[in-house]
């Protein structure tokens, strides 16, 4: 049995192969595309385990290798560089440190989704990117208002009101041409956002999980999609506080000699669903008794303390849809 370690990038993958003592038996560089990295691990000729750290396009990686290993590790990069903290770093190193980690049984392995959980994610950060490119557009136009000394009304996106702004006189050529690109941006944003939510709808349908979630008060399609997708696998959670965890809702920690400090959010994981989480924290804090208690508890009264606990109940959300998916039951108000 051989113990392989890949550093995998686009253009240029070293390749560390320990033998079943756990000796060096080659190392060497492969330039070139995957296909190539691949192609030679193939030449291999005794079963062979492989590792490498996740990266952009991990999963078709994955898959990749095992058509061809015995086993496929994919190391989690956060928790490599709390072990490997060396000042002398380089790919034939970190190949070497990736294959001794296999031969030893000790990486800190990350969870791959199947294929179609990963396409559902991306098209989920996809839209997210839309809304982010359209917001900025929209800002464009309000300081292009201000510029002018113009007041927009209310409703300024609504049709009413991107008539208003189409022929409000700016008093300038360049600012009116600035003014007509931006809302031809706007327009083409707005009809690829909603070719994307209607994609991500569609996809929902055969998700039981998303259905669950939304009996969530305060939750709605969008953040209950995002969820389902990065929790993928809610047994993958021994406890519901890793859920926590896993998404940066739990502060960071530097304890010592029987003193405990507790500092921000990790904000580990993905960005996306916290985001999602807390808007849902604030929605939920509304509509749901059972979640307006929490928020209050965790205030102490004090209105400083207002978005410190919307984050809190962020947390306690997560935990609940990690509970809830594991057991398949509804959202029920305590009493």
């Amino acid at each position: 049995m051989f113990y392989v370690g890949l550093d995998v990038h686009w253009k240029t993958s070293s390749i560390c192969i320990l033998d079943a003592n756990g000796k060096k038996v080659k190392a060497f560089t492969v330039h070139g595309p995957w296909s190539k990295v691949i192609a030679a691990l193939e030449e291999i000729d005794q079963p062979f385990e492989v590792c490498f750290e996740a990266s952009c396009g991990y999963g078709y990686l994955y898959e990749a290798l095992s058509k061809i290993a015995r086993r496929v590790v994919v190391a989690h990069p956060g928790r490599l560089r709390l072990i490997f903290r060396s000042s002398r770093k380089n790919d034939r190193v970190d190949a070497e440190k990736l294959a001794k980690l296999l031969y030893l049984d000790e990486v800190p392995s990350a969870y791959v989704p199947k294929a179609s959980t990963r396409q559902w994610r991306e098209m989920i950060e996809y839209r997210q990117a839309l809304i982010g490119k359209r917001t900025r557009c929209k800002n464009g136009l309000r300081a292009l208002l201000r510029s002018r000394g113009l007041v927009a009304p209310r409703g300024l996106w609504t049709r009413t009101g991107v008539a208003w702004l189409s022929s409000t006189g700016l008093g300038d050529a360049l600012a009116d041409l600035r003014r007509v690109m931006l809302l031809e941006e706007l327009s083409l944003l707005d009809h690829q956002v909603a070719t994307a939510t209607k994609a991500l709808d569609q996809m929902a349908k055969n998700q039981s999980s998303v259905t669950l979630l939304q009996t969530i008060p305060g939750v709605g399609p969008r953040t209950a999609e995002a969820v389902a997708a990065y929790v993928a696998d809610a047994d993958r959670f021994g406890h519901s506080r890793q859920a926590g965890a896993y998404f940066g809702l739990v502060p960071r920690e530097d304890s010592s000699a029987g003193v405990r400090r507790l500092g921000h959010i990790t904000r580990e994981g993905p960005s996306t669903v916290r985001k999602v989480l807390v808007e849902a924290a604030w929605q939920a804090i509304r509509r749901s008794v059972t979640v307006r208690d929490r928020f209050d508890r965790l205030t102490h009264g004090r209105a400083d303390r207002r978005k410190i606990a919307a984050v809190g109940v962020a947390h306690y959300l997560i935990r609940c849809m990690v509970s809830m998916l594991k057991t398949g039951e509804v959202w029920r108000e305590a009493a």
